[in-house]
This record gives C-alpha cells, sequence and structure tokens, in this order.
C-alpha cells in the first residue's frame, strides 16, 4: 500500500471520532438502538437494531458527509465537489453539501435507481448518468474532476467520512457497553471500517462481522486472498452492497479487525426485507437489511450472546418492495 494512504490511514484516530462527534451531534439526531424481545426469543440472543435508516436521507452515510462538509478548506468550498454514488453516498453529500451552500455534482451509473436520481436532484446537486457498473462510474468520475477541478469526494478513502460515520459506533457503546457482537454490510467497506475503528479502540474484544452478497464478494475475497483483489463484474440486487472492490482505507482496516464475513444469496438478501418488516415493522432496502439476513443465517454462533445489527439504509425501491412481497 503506498504512503498516500497510510497518511490517509493515520487520520482515522479515536480523537478524530470525538472532534466528528461533536458536530454530528450538533446536525443530527442520536438514532435508536431499539431491543426487539421477538426477535431475540426468535434468534436465542439478545438482539438489538441500530436505525441508521431513521437518519435524514435515510442512511449512515449522512453523518460522515455531515463531518466532511463542516471541516473543508476554503478552496474545496469555493470549487464545490464531485461524488461517483449508486445512491446512498451521493444522497448524503448532495444532503449536506445543500446544508452548507457548497455546489455537487453526482454522478451514477446509467441504470440507477430513478428514485433515487429524483431524490438527488430535489436536495439542489447536479445528476450525471454515466457508466455500466459503478466501477465505470468512478472512474469517470475521476476523469471529470480533474478537468472541472471539482473536489472529487471518494468516499472510502476520505479520512473525514470515515470518523464521521464512526459517531454510531461511539453511540452503540454509550448505550449498550457489554456489547458482544455488531453485525454490519460491507459495500466499499467505510462503515464497516469506520465501526472497526471504535471497536478496536473501546473494547477490541467485541466481534465484527460482515456482510456481502455471495453475487459481489468483493472484501471477502480481499480479505481470503490477503490482497485487495476486484471481482469480476456481476450483479447484486442489494445495491449498497455492489461494490467490485473495496476502498483502500477500510481494507486497510478491516483486514486485521474483522471477525468473520456473512455472505447472502440473492433470496436471503430478499428475505432480510422481510424480516425488517416482520421483526421491526420498518422498511429497509435490500442492503440495509442484509445483517438481520446474516443474523438468521449465522443464529447457532449468536446463541446467548448481545447483538447489535445496523439497518443500515432505508431507500427501498418499489420494483424491489414488490420482489420481496409479491
Amino acid at each position: 500500500m503506498n504512503q498516500h494512504y497510510l497518511d490517509l490511514l493515520s487520520q482515522v484516530n479515536m480523537l478524530e471520532v470525538f472532534k466528528a462527534r461533536r458536530i454530528v451531534e450538533n446536525t443530527l439526531k442520536r438514532t435508536h438502538l431499539t431491543y426487539y424481545k421477538r426477535l431475540s426469543d426468535e434468534l436465542g440472543a439478545s438482539m438489538y437494531v441500530k436505525h441508521e435508516n431513521h437518519l435524514p436521507t435515510n442512511s449512515f452515510k449522512v453523518r460522515g458527509a455531515v463531518n466532511f462538509m463542516a471541516r473543508i478548506s476554503d478552496d474545496i468550498q469555493k470549487r464545490g465537489v464531485i461524488v461517483a454514488t449508486r445512491g446512498n453516498h451521493g444522497l448524503a453529500v448532495a444532503w449536506a453539501a445543500q446544508e452548507r451552500g457548497v455546489f455537487c455534482n453526482v454522478v451514477v451509473p446509467e441504470d440507477n435507481n430513478p428514485e433515487i436520481n429524483a431524490t438527488i436532484l430535489s436536495y439542489g446537486a447536479q445528476l450525471i448518468e454515466q457508466g455500466r457498473d459503478f466501477f465505470e462510474t468512478q472512474d469517470y468520475c475521476e476523469e471529470l474532476a480533474e478537468n472541472t477541478g471539482l473536489y472529487y469526494l471518494r468516499q472510502g478513502n476520505e479520512p473525514h467520512l470515515v470518523t464521521g460515520i464512526a459517531t454510531m459506533g461511539l453511540e452503540i457503546f454509550e448505550e449498550l457497553p457489554e456489547v458482544d457482537v455488531v453485525i454490519m454490510p460491507i459495500g466499499g467497506g467505510t462503515g464497516c471500517a469506520a465501526l472497526a475503528k471504535v471497536i478496536e479502540g473501546i473494547n477490541p474484544g467485541v466481534e465484527l462481522i460482515g456482510v456481502q452478497a455471495e453475487r459481489m464478494p468483493s472484501f471477502y475475497e480481499s480479505w481470503r486472498q490477503g490482497k485487495k483483489v476486484i471481482v469480476p463484474g456481476a450483479s447484486t440486487i442489494a445495491e449498497g452492497l455492489a461494490a467490485r472492490s473495496v476502498f483502500d482505507i477500510p481494507y486497510m482496516i478491516l483486514k486485521e479487525r474483522i471477525t468473520d464475513v456473512v455472505l447472502l444469496t440473492e433470496d436471503e438478501l430478499l428475505e432480510g426485507v422481510r424480516l425488517a418488516v416482520r421483526f421491526t415493522q420498518n422498511l429497509a432496502e435490500v442492503a440495509g437489511a442484509a445483517s438481520l439476513a446474516a443474523a438468521f443465517k449465522i443464529k447457532e454462533r449468536l446463541a446467548g450472546k448481545k447483538v447489535v445489527t445496523i439497518m443500515t439504509g432505508g431507500n427501498l425501491n418499489l420494483h424491489h418492495l414488490t420482489q420481496a412481497f409479491c
């Protein structure tokens, strides 16, 4: 790993997480960490859900965007930012940029969810559809940033995003200091890596279990092979997990800190949406419900433990809703 990423990694630490918490709590309300009795009885464990789907833009990523926008230089504020996204990262940055009066350009794949696109536009951002998948979208975004002078906000390799997102980990330990297991989906890896840094800083004995789509196991394969890999192009119904490669900073953090990774089939991912409604009465997006699906898949190893699953997002589109329930 080159020195550039090592320098960025050094900025992801507990001091920066506590600084981020002061910023985030002034803008966003703490999300609920809810104990569900029926879910606990079903799994034989004390089951809690951290409802990041209740934040503005309906996902955990707004924490990082708020922290970043509060700490940008005057130069970046004048230039504006550009992001590549399939959904929640773009929504979060567009929302936070609008709050701060910063120009924001969002680049999405050509087949992106039109409901997500419309919401991004409603936050005042400009939208460009380019690329057959997220990997191609990132390449185009990087080229456009070089040509326009916009600051390319890379969602996994920006320390202020990671430390902002890590504030959800502080909230978990403040409300449930005796937590045994945290289950978190992994797409590009930012959210799970943020939790890993907090667990490392407060109680390294807590198990951190990642969740990926079986059809897009980018981090799992990187972890298994001991090097960052790019998986072949594929599709998964869980848009938030559709990353062919994990980001550099998250990989450097997670390769040493993750306990295990659970891979879910497409049917299991859809079952997560049904489980979220059945046990929590929440409509979660497919990636957002992946932690619940994983908990059911590994219920035997969770028995008797205090378990937190992260409901990472609530941007469920009508097509996936229909697939899950019809």
